[in-house]
């Protein structure tokens, strides 16, 4: 059975017509609700408190009408017209009443009946339901998009709009989605709004997930600062050496070392003691392929024809001891890299965590694809953890981590691989992206896609994307999406298979294409109608000035560059700075600035 297949939605009706009476039976007429109020409880957390004012000031931006909030701990007069937010008393002893306590921290029921309306999830702290109730009912009944950080789509509801009669409940398939970028990250009332989870604690915002990201933690737990001088035995006999000074967080561990594994595991047990709300807990690789070859656990290793041998018989056994205390906490590791595929025999304990990563895969064709030669190993992959392992989530990289602002031709792969790893019973996904930085190539629209199908995977991607280059950029749309789909178009065409790393050739990026998208802004940029679309326009143009300056990104010496060259690419690298300066750029790449590339560039064209 789909798992995001919405429940007890018993009928809806929304429409819009000439006006008549306003009498509507068993369903409420949106534009006649102003002498209503929205009643919360009078003890409400502050999660369902701001779900009010949210519901508050954006149903009066879309109807003029500022309905007032109340607090109520007494069942609510009948006969009276109200917006129940939150599991109050009034509202749970009403006409729409309902109760909520086993809907988990991000379910909610929403009910539209008999001049009523009642949103709420479960009313315990750090409960996100109500307030992603809210959320819902303003997208799907009154239309609005949280469209970007400082760009909310409102629009007027008109003098009839009637919604209902409905039941509807929900709870989101995935119980961690982070779509990982800048304007998400450092902005957590945004990051609300569109239910990325794993941003903030702030109880305002119904607080985070539970669930951590499974990350490289080794170095955390044993550090080769603090053990190495004395115990270098602790470390990954590589070569014949155990090498100490290590890349990618340090040094890996022996993992057959049994003061290793009581080091480690008393550092996870006193990590849990000091922060109780944790649901899941790393004991994962460092960031390089430096694994231990010691014979112990290479002869683990060599048994279970892969190095998640030695791996996964460290991780059990650091959460047989973890479920003594902490029996509901889950030991995740890393299945990265040389330790993707899954053990021949070793099954991971049922407390047991596994975070699949997916860097070696392509990034222009479905994560499906069986025609894909860099996914089906992956797919091979998944399916093995996924007889053994009933908690894998999902570590996928949806961005040029090398090239930021060069176009990325990968939209269309974001639905077919989130809807593939829920149908393969993720229970989270990390779609890391431009995390680290702010203005990357067409981040925002990127970031609304994939945030609502983390949310609701039933959702068309395309669909997503169109509405939002339509309300985005208006009548500019129109160039910006030929655009983005002559990039897709060719770099199918290209029979190329790129990884998260490239250049502008490896994504079939080249001096033709670069043109038409300068080309297209260009068109775009006439066609705005506002200042304000403008600037957006300009802000999206910078991926097609990038690909332009492509014959010069990489030049490090003015002298290796011809003069006519330099001449040709002057204007258009100093476009590409003055833009990326206009609109807060932040990064060219994952590991450089902006700033430091734009030193290189102005002294190579001679700015």
């Amino acid at each position: 059975m789909c798992r995001y297949v919405v429940i007890m939605v018993i009928s809806l009706c929304a429409s819009m017509v000439g006006c008549v009476s306003a009498a509507v039976p068993g369903g409420v007429n949106l534009s006649d609700l102003a002498n209503w109020d929205i009643v919360v409880a009078d003890n409400a957390p502050p999660s369902e408190l701001y779900a009010a004012e949210e519901f508050q000031s954006h149903f009066a931006k879309a109807s003029g009408v500022n309905l007032p909030i109340v607090s109520q701990s007494a069942p609510a007069t009948r006969g009276q017209r109200h917006v129940f937010i939150g599991a109050s008393v009034a509202m749970r002893e009403s006409a729409v009443g309902f109760e909520t306590d086993e809907f988990g921290q991000e379910g909610f029921r929403i009910i539209v009946r008999d001049d009523n309306i009642a949103i709420a999830g479960r009313p315990q702290s750090g409960s996100r339901g109500t307030l992603y109730g809210v959320y819902t009912f303003l997208e799907d009944y009154v239309g609005v998009r949280f469209l970007t950080v400082d760009h909310t789509y409102v629009p007027a509801i008109g003098t009839w709009r009637v919604v209902g009669p409905l039941d509807r409940f929900y709870h989101p398939p995935l119980r961690f989605r982070w779509s990982y970028y800048g304007e998400t990250n450092r902005n957590p009332a945004f990051a609300a709004r569109i239910r990325v989870n794993t941003v903030t604690g702030d109880k305002k915002l119904g607080g985070k997930t539970g669930l951590n990201l499974i990350n490289h933690s080794f170095h955390h737990h044993l550090s080769s600062q603090k053990y190495g001088k004395e115990h270098p035995e602790y470390f990954a006999l590589v070569d014949g050496e155990r090498k100490l000074e290590m890349g990618g967080g340090g040094p890996e561990l022996c993992l057959t070392n049994p003061d290793v594994l009581r080091i480690v595991t008393e550092s996870v047990l006193d990590d849990l003691k000091k922060n109780p709300n944790m649901e899941n807990i790393s004991v994962s690789q460092n960031d390089n392929n430096k694994y231990c070859r010691c014979s112990k656990c290479a002869e683990i290793d060599e048994r279970e024809e892969t190095p998640m041998g030695s791996l996964l018989t460290f991780v059990n056994a650091v959460a047989d001891e973890v479920a003594k205390e902490y029996p509901d906490v889950m030991v995740g590791t890393l299945s990265y890299w040389y330790s993707r595929k899954p053990p021949k025999t070793i099954k991971p304990r049922p407390n047991v965590q596994i975070q699949l990563c997916s860097i070696e895969c392509c990034l222009l064709h479905p994560i499906n694809d069986p025609q894909c030669r860099k996914n089906v190993q992956f797919c091979q992959d998944m399916a093995d953890w996924g007889k053994i392992c009933s908690n894998i989530s999902i570590w996928n990289y949806n961005t040029n981590f090398s090239n930021y602002l060069l176009p990325c031709p990968n939209l269309r792969v974001i639905e077919s691989n989130i809807r593939y790893f829920v149908a393969n019973n993720a229970i989270g996904i990390f779609m890391q992206a431009a995390g680290n930085a702010l203005g990357a190539e067409l981040s925002d629209l990127r970031n609304y896609v994939m945030a609502n199908l983390l949310w609701d995977p039933t959702r068309s991607g395309e669909k997503l994307a169109n509405e939002f280059l339509d309300l985005h950029y208006g009548r500019s749309a129109r160039p910006i999406r030929r655009f983005i789909t002559l990039t897709h178009e060719n770099a199918l065409a290209s029979g190329l298979h790129p990884n998260c790393f490239g250049r502008a050739k490896d994504y079939a990026i080249d001096e033709t294409i670069a043109q038409a998208g300068l080309d297209a802004f260009a068109e775009a940029l006439e066609l705005a109608e506002e200042d304000v679309v403008r600037a957006r326009v300009e802000k999206a143009s910078i991926c097609a000035y990038r690909a332009a300056i492509e014959p010069i990104w990489y030049t490090k010496d003015k002298s290796s560059v011809e003069p006519d060259l330099a001449e040709r690419m002057r204007p258009l690298v100093k476009r590409f700075l003055d833009l990326c300066e206009k609109y807060g750029v932040t990064n060219a790449s994952e590991r450089s600035r902006i700033e430091d590339e734009a030193k290189r560039l102005r002294s190579t064209v001679g700015l």
